[in-house]
């Protein structure tokens, strides 16, 4: 038994951990290197890249002059010794991914929500066919998953018997079991873990560890589709919260939003709410069409490329929301003081730099002055694939927090807190 309560065996995890860690994030690095990036000392690094490197995880990356001696071989995190699946259940569409252990995506799937979107056996099946594809597509056996991210709409909660479940009061979810579903018939062996999670956190996670969020103590992810969320990143939360942002009453007696209540944000700054208040004002939206369509076809109203007239009607309907976003922002500069605020989701995007300014004018002068003069206001980097991006490193930080170990399928050994190894393995 080591110090303060930890085994051996936890020391070992611990020093695993922390070299993994740090020849993903800044390697390739030496051995040498390794020693002041970790903390360990040389017998240490030696050891443990000996062990990591016998179990495949770590591998040579070419070498690099030393100062007057034998040059140093430098060490990678091996890209094919894990693999992992993101999958986002989105407001129009289920993507599934499958990266390798860089993060590279190795094959992906989709699945348009149409008529029967958000009923439970669609998004199940949507699922369990999507892992099935993906894994046929790249010729990579179940077994060898470290584990499946999922990213939903809602609050997601644990539970001893059903595991995650899901309350997605806006999509109609009640209290959904959704990893015993998706278990129940799955293509995968048990020994493969679900990890589900607000997709809105899962785009926070991403942009957090690869995008534009990389290097922040105190950031928000804004997640804006057919409705709005966010994601708040803190020192005492690392590895970030789920913040129902799109449920702030902006209005009093004002739009019913999809969850029944009156004058939430999303009732006036979602896509969905967008389009409809363009239509009601007498715009032409297209019909028989998804929600991107009909965004794209509204932009291109508003703002005509070919120097035609715009459509005054979207203009003003794009305008409205801009302020009304901002001054959704503004709460969260007053409540949060972030240093940054990112915007992503597909319709962020779809948006884009066109639309920022005035949503970023709005905020500055909804908020007070001293936070609004320390935030910056930009678009995330990752693109509509950060929530599947996020949802795959939520296994990837339990492969992390295991030492490089894979999920062991003896249910009587306990698993690390994923959640908490999150917030532990933000990029420095």
């Amino acid at each position: 038994m080591a110090g303060n309560g930890r085994t051996v065996r936890d020391l070992r995890r611990a020093n695993r951990t922390a070299v993994l860690q740090r020849l993903y994030f800044d390697g390739p690095l030496s051995r040498f290197e390794l020693g002041p990036a970790t903390g360990l000392s040389s017998g240490s690094v030696s050891n443990v890249v000996a062990d990591l490197i016998a179990d495949g995880l770590v591998e040579e990356a070419g070498s690099v002059d030393s100062d007057g001696g034998r040059p140093r071989t430098l060490l990678r995190v091996a890209p094919a010794s894990g693999h992992m699946i993101g999958v986002d259940v989105g407001e129009t569409r289920v993507r599934v991914e499958l990266f390798d252990l860089a993060l590279t995506e190795l094959a992906r799937t989709e699945r348009p929500l149409e008529q029967q979107r958000y009923e439970v056996e669609v998004i199940v099946d949507h699922v369990r066919s999507g892992i099935d594809e993906v894994l046929a597509a790249a010729g990579l056996a179940p077994e060898r998953l470290l584990g499946v991210g999922i990213g939903v709409p809602g609050i997601v909660e644990r539970t001893a018997d059903r595991g995650a479940v899901v309350h997605g009061q806006t999509i109609g979810w009640d209290a959904v079991p959704l990893e015993s579903l998706l278990r129940d018939g799955s293509p995968l062996p048990d020994s493969v873990p679900y990890f589900i999670d607000n997709g809105a956190r899962t785009l926070g996670q991403a942009e957090m560890w690869f995008g534009a969020g990389r290097g922040a103590e105190n950031a928000l992810v804004v997640l804006f589709g057919s409705g709005v969320g966010a994601s708040l990143v803190t020192p005492e939360v690392r590895h970030g919260r789920a913040v129902e942002w799109g449920h702030l009453t902006v209005r009093v007696r004002g739009r019913r939003c999809r969850c029944g209540a009156l004058g939430c944000l999303e009732a006036y700054a979602g896509a969905e709410s967008l389009l409809a208040r363009w239509s009601e004002e007498g715009g032409r939206v297209p019909q028989d069409t998804d929600e991107e369509t009909a965004l794209t076809a509204m932009l291109a109203a508003a703002y005509p490329a070919d120097g035609a007239d715009a459509d005054p009607v979207a203009l003003a309907v794009l305008e409205e929301t801009a302020e009304y976003l901002g001054a959704g922002l503004s709460d969260l500069i007053n409540l949060f003081q972030p240093e940054r605020i990112l915007m992503g989701g597909w319709a962020g995007l779809q948006l884009g730099s066109r639309f920022l300014p005035a949503v970023r004018r709005h905020a500055l002068a909804y908020a007070l002055r001293h936070p609004a003069e320390r935030v910056t206001i930009e678009l995330g980097k990752l693109g509509p694939d950060a929530v599947t991006v996020g949802a795959a490193i939520l296994p990837l930080a339990d492969f992390f927090d295991r030492g490089g170990r894979r999920p062991d399928p003896d249910p009587t050994v306990p698993a690390p807190a994923w959640r908490e190894a999150l917030r532990d393995r933000v990029p420095r």
